[in-house]
């Protein structure tokens, strides 16, 4: 069973928002001015243009392949199964870890009130947030709307409260330990940004994925960026060195200087909110991780169910509220450092992964949005990040590296054998060595990915265009000689003698001509008998000469019908016109890697369907 779209634009924005906004606010700002000191503001300031660069990879690929997943799929599909692998089983790990962390910072809060050990209420609320997300995904959305709309209400007062109490002396030195400790501590926050990625993991239950993707992960990196800034500057300037480093609520702590006790609580209440966004969010799309990697065969297919009653991938929640019930019981720096560490690989591999996508020629690679100054954007966040990743030190290395070791290990001792799929890269060496790594995979399987994310219904049209004679000519021909090879090619389908159809189609072009433009013609005759259509697809790389005036004829599409399917014949007249008006049909069509690929792009032609 398939999952089914659901979320909208503001489901979309509340779920990337609420993931960010939580301990990298509430927690982490204290952490982090112990390592950078006031310029812990600039810190996350640089995590979130990191973050921005890594977006619109991320963002392009989502909307190429709107699948669930996110960056385990795109990066899949880009960089090959073992790497795709490994970068979807870290993802769903630090999704799980960052979900685990927001429930024990919630069970702080609440297990005072409750008289229970903090680890007891983790795991109770973790087990009530698995049943909301098994009962279904609109009903946690709407939950994480509610939610986030109150976090919001509560920052924009603190935002406004706060602005005038801040004390510029607390901001001098801004850089005591140096602008190396600046780039460190963003590699050490970015954790803080790693909500987006939750937005890509979910693009398969997201409606109108190629405009709703973008905008909502755009508009909600950019009022978090700004909330962020603001926040922790009032906290900073604020609360002086000595009350903020290490601090496990900076925040709520700010807040008791600037509006006193009742303040804490409102703020205290906004994290408890903010906790409990990120828990729901987390378990929402760390749960799609498994369910993608099961699809593919790298995990057992059973982890991937998705139950009939409510539309979820039960099974897969169920796994991951188990991880994040064992989670709950890691230390906080460890936790915070291995997120950080795999969420900028994620946006690494993302980044790389549209650059494979684009300089391989896959024909149907084809994003709704697509990432602005390319390249450029794409090796920014590379390289930055990379540069990030090295400052945080040898520890973060470290887990990095024991991390990707064991995801490659599952992927080499169960799912290289059931994996079938194929990647970008094999096109892109394909473009320089052996023809024989492609199979076409790839293609077909964009091909339907398109189909579903455009809600493109199949037609009679496309049905016609599926089983058609697609004729690839690398020579030149004159006219008569080309209406011979399409007969051989047609008469036996349409019960005609070739002779015959070569006359008709000779006859039709001497009456009126059926050249339509420098390159284009459209060849269409009326045959005897009942209930009989065919078309025909034509390349003619080096032309056709149909006169002498008109010898470079590069597309042609022959139209066979009997009197009966006269107004068939009208509709497909209209479809084709339609396709060959996009502004890049001509380049795509004679860029085109073999036959299947231009029947890709008359099936995929924009144009109206009925």
């Amino acid at each position: 069973m398939e999952l089914t779209r659901k979320l909208g634009l503001i489901h979309v924005f509340c779920i990337a928002s609420g993931a960010m906004i939580s301990s990298g606010l509430f927690i982490l700002p204290g952490l982090a001015h112990a390592k950078a000191g006031p310029a812990v503001v600039a810190s996350y300031f640089l995590a979130g243009l990191l973050a921005a660069a890594g977006l619109l990879s991320i963002a392009e690929l989502a909307t190429a392949m709107p699948r669930a997943g996110g960056d385990y799929f795109f990066i899949s599909r880009g960089m090959g199964p073992a790497v795709g692998t490994v970068a979807g089983l870290l993802s769903w790990f630090c999704l799980s870890l960052k979900s685990a962390f927001a429930l024990v910072g919630m069970a702080v809060l609440a297990s005072p009130l409750l008289a229970l050990d903090k680890r007891l209420v983790a795991i109770l609320l973790g087990v009530i947030f698995v049943g909301v997300n098994v009962i279904g995904v609109k009903e946690a959305a709407r939950l994480q709307v509610a939610l986030v709309a109150a976090l919001f209400a509560l920052m924009s007062f603190y935002v406004v409260r706060g602005l005038g109490e801040i004390d510029i002396e607390h901001f001098e030195p801004f850089t005591p330990y140096g602008l190396r400790a600046v780039f460190s501590t963003a590699g050490f926050v970015f954790v803080s940004y790693g909500g987006l990625l939750k937005i890509a993991s979910m693009a398969g239950e997201i409606k109108e994925p190629g405009r709703i993707i973008p905008l909502g992960m755009i508009l909600s990196l950019i009022v978090v960026v700004v909330f962020y800034t603001l926040m922790i500057f009032i906290a900073s300037g604020v609360l002086g060195t000595e009350e903020i480093d290490n601090s496990l609520t900076p925040i709520s702590d700010a807040a008791a200087v600037f509006v006193g006790r009742n303040g804490k609580i409102a703020v205290g209440a906004g994290a408890t909110l903010a906790f409990l966004t990120t828990a729901n969010a987390g378990i929402m799309a760390a749960s799609r991780y498994l369910l993608a990697i099961s699809q593919d065969g790298l995990l057992p297919a059973r982890i991937g169910r998705v139950g009939r009653r409510f539309g979820t991938p039960y099974v897969s929640i169920l796994v991951t509220g188990t991880v994040v019930t064992f989670a709950i019981f890691l230390k906080l720096d460890v936790l915070v450092e291995v997120a950080s560490t795999v969420f900028i690989l994620g946006y690494i591999l993302s980044s790389l992964s549209v650059i494979v996508l684009r300089e391989s020629g896959v024909q149907n690679y084809r994003p709704s949005f697509r990432s602005p100054f390319y390249p450029w954007t794409q090796l920014s966040a590379i390289f930055g990040l990379s540069f990030v990743l090295l400052e945080m030190g040898e520890e973060a290395f470290l887990i990095t590296v024991c991390l990707v070791v064991a995801g490659f290990c599952i992927y080499w001792f169960y799912g290289r054998k059931k994996v079938r799929s194929e990647s970008a890269l094999l096109h892109l060496i394909e473009r320089i060595t052996a023809k024989e790594l492609v199979s076409g995979a790839l293609e077909s399987e964009l091909r339907e990915i398109i189909r579903e994310r455009d809600e493109i219904v199949q037609d009679r049209f496309d049905s016609v265009i599926e089983k058609c004679v697609v004729l690839d000519c690398d020579k030149p021909m004159k006219m008569d000689e080309f209406f011979r090879l399409i007969s051989e090619s047609m008469a036996e389908r349409l019960g005609i003698s070739p002779q015959r159809l070569a006359e008709l189609l000779s006859t039709r072009e001497r009456e009126s001509s059926t050249v339509l433009s420098p390159t284009l013609a459209i060849p269409h005759i009326i045959i005897e008998g009942e209930k009989t259509f065919d078309i025909l697809l034509a390349r003619c790389r080096k032309g056709v000469e149909f006169s002498k005036d008109l010898t470079q004829i590069h597309t042609v599409f022959v139209l066979v019908g009997t009197k009966d399917e006269r107004n068939f014949h009208l509709r497909v007249l209209s479809a084709i016109a339609q396709i060959v008006q996009e502004a890049s049909f001509e380049e795509k069509w004679m860029a085109a890697k073999n036959k299947q690929s231009l029947r890709d792009i008359v099936l995929l032609g924009k144009r109206i369907r009925g």
